[in-house]
C-alpha cells in the first residue's frame, strides 16, 4: 500500500517505499521491533566528509541486506537534488526476477 495515497503498490515502487522506510527509521524506535531500521538518521547531520559518506553508504547496504530480502544491492551513490536535498541512488537487482533497477531515496537536508 502506498503510504501517501493508500493505493496499491507493487514491484519496484513497493520495494522503493520499503527501502525508504528502512533507511529513515532510527534503530530502537519501533516498539515491537527494536532492531528494525538503520543508523542513517544518526548520520544525517554529520559533515559531508569522505569518511562520513562512506559510513552512510555502508549503513544503507547493511540495513537493506538485513530488512529487504527481495533485492541485492549493487551500488550506492549520493546525489544532491535541486533544493540541496541529499538523495541516495541505489542500484539493485531483484532476487525473484534478476532484473536490475535503481531507486532514489531522499534523505532530506541541505548541502
Amino acid at each position: 500500500m502506498n503510504a501517501a495515497t493508500g493505493r496499491r503498490l507493487a514491484g519496484s515502487q513497493h520495494i522503493g517505499q520499503s527501502i525508504g522506510t528502512i533507511l529513515s527509521t532510527p534503530l530502537g524506535s519501533r516498539v515491537m521491533r527494536r532492531d528494525f531500521g538503520s543508523v542513517i538518521p544518526a548520520l544525517i547531520d554529520q559533515p559531508l566528509k569522505p569518511a562520513n559518506i562512506l559510513r552512510l553508504y555502508s549503513a544503507a547496504v547493511v540495513a537493506i541486506q538485513e530488512w529487504e530480502p527481495r533485492v541485492k544491492v549493487g551500488s550506492v551513490r549520493r546525489n544532491i537534488g535541486k533544493d540541496g536535498e541529499f538523495i541516495l541512488d541505489i542500484s539493485l537487482s531483484r532476487v525473484d526476477t534478476g532484473e536490475s533497477d535503481t531507486v532514489q531515496i531522499p534523505l532530506g537536508g541541505a548541502q
